[in-house]
């Protein structure tokens, strides 16, 4: 007897109890509010009315479930525009702030349309809710599951990507645009975009007017189920919701998987001098951690605190992800500001709270990454420390550490060779692996590569602060000149300093992400905290693709011997011994001198030798002959000699990468580079390094 499976490719939904969810000749709208003593839910025509057409009440008796709100409203269907509106106690001390007269977003809309609208009453009128119809023929799309160890991260703005006139896509800013760019993304080497925020968050003020320094970034969160409408071609209300599946279809049809940056730690309605707009005006106290005066707690440093260990919020988060896994077709998350999930309800830290063990053992999300952020806005560091196995974290030792290693800071030698070996200090005794550990070099939160090299202090006054937000600890150096340059010698050793830090990030164990617009010289003039900037200080300008097309191709040829060669993406932590009699360990680290490394001293240069892997998952799928991986990183302020060490004198060597070398010289993917001398002599000059291989 055969069974016959109901499961259907790539048609999996999943549906939730909340929100407006089509029937059968009409939308059952559901909310949730514990303390409202009077429900109604407003219907617009369309997205431009002030005010609704209709306004139904639910009848307390009969459309009230517990503490859920439910009414079915026959004749309404997909399109249907909608706010809630609630009345309830307004007392502050008591954790209370509802007001009958504003306009509620729902938490659970499945999209948005409009923009604020102005409130001459006093009344502010946030952009519409939208029925959704989720219909779409994914074609049998399924998540390319790719294995963390494999992954090679890409972190991009979905507007800024496409926006700049250079792109040339037919809809510059959108997801549409986007889709048009994968074949460049393709041919880079990445396998995961991770998109900065995607869903609704404010693009005008709560009077409906275009502000001087808009919200860029997009972390400021109205509505956490909403794709974003701004990133749409269409103006249909909706249209969002196919364009944005259309994107992560194509993306995974090129073998490109699509990771979230989402922000559950706090929203866009702000303190108790914010607007009220959805999760303030349904149960304040139990979306916001609060203190005994009903003051609102600030971990995330926006004004308030998302109470993400609460029932019911931790069940909107638990809803939330399994809708953009199973109804988008995503493929992992990154969690901003993480540590504020390990908050309690008091906002003590605790290992492992419900949430985060919630989001690590949910069976639904089992074949999704979860990237933490570990850290908060209030103290809290917890990187190496975060959550359990299933957890991987932005690991912001290494980004420092190697930082300052080419910078030339003093006794730097122990800890950036622990960050090329995957940071056994920070995952290895909790029983975890180097691809736990993201690294990174740059993100949207500072300095792009190219300024980290240029700037030696931000420049922010374009922001309007008076330069006084952004970091100032960015372990950055501008070489002898602050910003651009025509002396070339500031832009020979800027140039080899890219280099140097792009090969350390790619050849490391770990996770490498890469800021988007870093393999070609993307420049924010200085400024490290681009959150308002909508225009071409954040975009990509497509013009550096051509006229850096040396650097692309530095950082194509490391991913490609990255992705060829499993030596330098285990899935366990080198140790130091052979994995097979006769071989030699699986890593072993020189002087420059081909003998012992002496740790405790202020030296500034190191070899480190990779062994082939010996056999399992490492290598099973491994269809390319694996070689033996020689580093030599000299961070020194003048030329020195490097010796080969004995143990590998026997092997003939080729230079894969030469960070010195001018280009097309400086990196040979086809490993036909210079064979090394055979007395294993090299000479690097100052802050230089080079990538043997085994021919």
């Amino acid at each position: 007897m055969s069974v016959e499976s109901t499961y259907c490719p790539g048609q999996f939904s999943y549906p939730f109890p909340y929100g407006a969810t089509i029937r059968d000749g009409g939308v059952q709208f559901s909310i949730f509010s514990r303390s409202a003593t009077e429900m109604r839910l407003l219907l617009y025509r369309s997205v431009d009315a002030t005010e609704p057409d209709d306004v139904i009440s639910f009848d307390r008796e009969v459309d009230r479930w517990g503490d859920v709100w439910s009414l079915f409203v026959p004749g309404t269907s997909a399109g249907q525009l909608y706010h809630f509106q609630a009345d309830g106690p307004n007392a502050p001390r008591l954790g209370h702030r509802f007001d009958g007269r504003a306009r509620l977003i729902d938490p659970y809309a499945g999209a948005l349309a409009g923009e604020f609208q102005a409130a001459p009453d006093g009344v502010t009128r946030p952009p519409k809710c939208v029925v959704v119809d989720g219909t779409f023929d994914w074609e049998n799309d399924r998540h390319p599951r790719r294995p963390l160890a494999e992954t090679v991260i890409y972190e991009m703005h979905v507007r800024g990507f496409t926006k700049h006139d250079s792109s040339g896509v037919q809809n510059p800013g959108t997801y549409l645009g986007l889709i048009e760019r994968i074949p460049y993304l393709k041919s880079l080497g990445v396998t995961a975009v991770e998109l900065m925020p995607v869903y609704e968050f404010p693009t005008t003020n709560w009077q409906g007017e275009k502000t001087r320094f808009s919200n860029y970034w997009g972390y400021d969160p109205l509505c956490f189920f909403a794709p974003h409408r701004g990133y749409a071609a269409s103006t249909e209300p909706g249209g969002q919701v196919r364009e944005f599946k259309e994107m992560v279809k194509a993306l995974h049809q090129a073998g490109i998987e699509v990771i979230l940056d989402v922000v559950f730690n706090h929203t866009a309605e702000g303190n108790e001098r914010g607007p009220t707009l959805s999760f303030k005006g349904l149960e304040n106290r139990v979306f916001y951690m609060l203190d005994a005066d009903g003051n609102y707690r600030n971990y995330s440093g926006c004004g308030n605190t998302v109470n993400g260990n609460h029932p019911v919020v931790r069940e909107m988060i638990f809803h939330c992800l399994r809708h953009w896994v199973h109804n988008y077709h995503v493929d992992g998350f990154r969690f901003d500001l993480a540590s504020i999930l390990s908050r309690d309800r008091r906002g003590e830290i605790m290992p492992n709270t419900p949430v985060v063990e919630l989001i690590a053992e949910d069976p639904l999300l089992a074949d999704s990454k979860v990237i933490a952020e570990a850290w908060d806005a209030a103290g809290a560091y917890q990187v190496g420390s975060f959550a359990n196995l299933r957890w991987a974290e932005w690991n912001g030792h290494f980004r420092d550490d190697v930082r300052r290693f080419w910078r030339g800071d003093d006794f730097l030698l122990g800890p950036v060779a622990t960050r090329l070996a995957g940071s056994s200090d920070l995952y290895q005794s909790g029983g975890r692996s180097p691809y736990h550990s993201i690294n990174f070099l740059t993100s949207h939160d500072g300095f792009p590569l190219n300024d980290l090299v240029s700037y030696s202090e931000k420049h922010n006054e374009a922001n309007g602060e008076q330069n006084r937000d952004g970091d100032n600890n960015n372990n950055s150096h501008n070489h002898g000149v602050e910003g651009p340059t025509k002396r070339e010698d500031v832009e020979q050793i800027r140039s080899r300093q890219i280099r140097n830090m792009l090969a350390t990030l790619l050849l490391s164990q770990g996770v490498p992400m890469l800021l988007s617009g870093d393999e070609c010289r993307r420049t924010q003039q200085g400024n490290n905290n681009a959150y308002c900037q909508d225009n071409e200080i954040s975009w990509f300008d497509w013009r550096l693709v051509e006229r850096h097309a040396d650097l692309l191709r530095f950082v194509q040829a490391i991913l490609r011997l990255r992705a060829e060669q499993p030596s330098l993406r285990r899935t366990h932590f080198l140790n130091g011994r052979p994995e097979q009699t006769g071989m030699i360990s699986d890593v072993s680290w020189f002087s420059p001198q081909g003998g012992p490394v002496s740790w405790s001293a202020n030296d500034r240069s190191l070899i480190c030798l990779l062994a082939p892997v010996a056999g399992g998952e490492d290598v099973s799928r491994c269809s390319w002959p694996q070689r033996h991986v020689m580093l030599l990183l000299h961070a020194g302020f003048s030329p020195r000699e490097f010796l080969i060490p004995r143990v590998a004198r026997d092997m003939r060597w080729r230079t894969f990468l030469d960070t010195s070398a001018a280009p097309p010289r400086d990196v040979y993917p086809q490993y036909d580079g210079p064979i090394l001398p055979r007395d294993g002599k090299m000479t690097l000059i100052e802050r230089s390094l080079v990538c043997l291989v085994s021919s």
